[in-house]
């Protein structure tokens, strides 16, 4: 018996449901209008912040890594 009692329930929530809208309509209120309304407010809030800006990469790194690869080479070498 639940399942008949939940299709009287959705035509009755339908039923309201499209009532509303036919009320929005009569009034000649859009959601559109409403949606074009708001933009603006979303305007004024805060910029996002930037994404952080990647860090170069330091010379001291690099002689680094030129150095342990000159020191595999002599190693190999031998």
């Amino acid at each position: 018996m639940g399942q008949q009692l939940n299709k009287t329930i959705k035509r009755r929530r339908r039923k309201a449901y499209i009532a509303r809208k036919k009320a929005l309509v009569k009034a000649g209120v859009s959601r559109k209008a409403r949606a074009a309304k708001s933009e603006p407010k979303a305007a004024k809030k805060a910029p996002a912040k930037k994404a952080a800006a990647k860090k170069a990469v330091k010379p001291a790194s690099i002689e680094a890594v030129e150095a342990v690869v000159a020191a595999v080479e002599e190693t190999a070498a031998e």
